[in-house]
């Protein structure tokens, strides 16, 4: 008697469950090499199915060769299956939950309440209606016309950067274009500089893809340009219009030192513009692009100015570098979806896009205000913001505090998740007395909880 246990409840069909039952006792040596199963008539007898179904599961088996069938003979298992029970303990794994903080000061979040989701839903129904057929089949890995068209007028709007259209490629993102960029220049060479402090994420992308890494210090103009004198690397990273995580502007001395330092050896400069639409006094600042297009690597991304699932950023090339990028790209996921590259590329033909960023700008920076005013009522004088009044995320020291591991656990316990900028840093020490708040997804009321705690939590030290 073949105890199969059917749950006639379940999605997966009663062929397939007869199937699998079957295929599980072959693998595990339940039925042995040679051995003949029941007819088709006597098992849909034994468990109460059609012999139809039966038929079904037992084709499925002869198809990828579990039994081999002959006509007027039993239905045997074949040769050469059986791999045993598995040893290895299954669990069911479940992902934790996440912490539920009070008050959550993550760095690089944008508000997504605010996101125009009745606006795009129109949009998109009208893109997806007028989307040419050509358009759902595969196309370059540049990435659509449109939006890089797009693009280039935004930037010249937006930062009155002159960008040819033809030098812009879309990715994934901006983490998907360092990893890229790191395939693309790892053939230089295996060493890359990088700002110290700098995001983690982008540390690891470096190091993931087996480059040795050349920290060199951010003071409170950016990053040290004459550290670089001494080191031999393929490129280096910098974040010179909102430096990451401290904030400063990188001012146009430096950034000439740095443009000169790389002509001389034959290098090229990473430039990750992440969130520099926000800026809460005066325009935004120009791109190091703007400065030597035949150097600079540049990263845009839209996962602050819109939201992070959207997935899609860009980098604006040097015109050499192209060939190789293009057969990278190709290589690895072709291209992005194309609906959401039109989308994108309507909303900013219609300047809604624009608009979008000026109300966000008006908001974050109403929010910056919050948390400054909530800070000084708070602490007093013993604080101070480093970096430019930009971004979504305020770096701020207090001189005569040490901020550890503990100290961040402790936050935790009292409901607020907080970094430091230590854990930033890629030599530790220098930075310890810094912690960093995101406050772009918070409402000014939670910003005034949060440093409240922070306030309680530092009392106990």
């Amino acid at each position: 008697m073949y105890r199969i246990e059917l749950n006639r409840q379940s999605e997966i069909p009663i062929k397939r469950q007869i199937y699998q039952a079957l295929k599980d006792r072959i693998l595990d040596g339940s039925l042995r090499a040679g051995e003949a199963l029941p007819s088709t008539r006597e098992l849909a007898e034994q468990i109460n199915v059609s012999r139809h179904t039966v038929c079904e599961a037992y084709d499925m088996l002869i198809t990828e060769g579990f039994v081999l069938s002959r006509q007027g003979a039993p239905t045997r298992v074949a040769e050469g299956l059986r791999i045993g029970k598995s040893t290895e303990r299954i669990s069911n794994y479940q992902e934790k939950n996440k912490t539920r903080y009070r008050v959550d000061f993550k760095t690089g979040w944008p508000d997504l309440r605010h996101i125009p989701r009745y606006l795009l839903q129109q949009i998109a129904h009208k893109t997806f209606e007028e989307m040419p057929l050509e358009r759902f089949g595969y196309a370059s890995p540049k990435g659509t016309p449109e939006l890089r068209a797009e693009i280039s007028s935004w930037l010249f709007r937006s930062k009155g950067l002159n960008v040819d259209a033809g030098d812009i490629f879309i990715t994934s993102g901006a983490t998907h274009a360092l990893h890229i960029i790191a395939s693309l220049f790892y053939g230089r060479g295996n060493k890359i500089a990088i700002e110290d402090p700098c995001n983690r994420g982008i540390l690891q992308t470096f190091l993931n893809a087996g480059y040795e890494v050349e920290p060199i210090p951010v003071d409170e103009k950016g990053i040290n340009v004459e550290c670089l004198e001494d080191v031999s690397v393929s490129a280096v990273y910098t974040t010179p219009s909102h430096q990451f995580p401290l904030g400063p502007i990188l001012p146009a001395g430096r950034r000439a030192e740095l443009i000169r330092h790389a002509r001389e050896n034959n290098i090229y400069i990473i430039e990750d513009d992440y969130d520099s639409e926000f800026r809460y006094a005066g325009e935004p600042v120009a791109p190091l692009y703007a400065m030597d297009p035949q150097r600079v690597v540049y990263v845009g991304t839209f996962s602050k100015v819109l939201f992070p699932a959207i997935r899609i950023g860009y980098v604006i090339l040097p015109k050499e570098l192209q060939p190789k990028w293009r057969e990278l790209r190709m290589h690895t996921d072709v291209q992005n979806p194309p609906f959401e590259q039109a989308v994108l590329a309507e909303f900013m033909r219609t300047r809604k896009f624009d608009r979008h960023i000026r109300r966000m700008r008006k908001l974050y920076g109403e929010r910056r205000t919050a948390l400054l005013g909530a800070l000084e009522e708070a602490f007093g004088d013993v604080w101070r913001a480093c970096g430019d009044a930009a971004g979504l995320h305020l770096s701020v020291e207090f001189k005569a505090m040490r901020f550890d591991e503990a100290f961040i656990k402790r936050c935790k316990e009292n409901g607020i998740r907080i970094a430091s900028v230590e854990r930033h840093a890629i030599q530790k020490g220098r930075h310890s007395n810094k912690l960093l708040l995101g406050f772009g997804h918070l409402e000014p009321r939670e910003i005034r909880e949060g440093v409240l705690i922070l306030r309680s939590v530092m009392q106990e030290i």
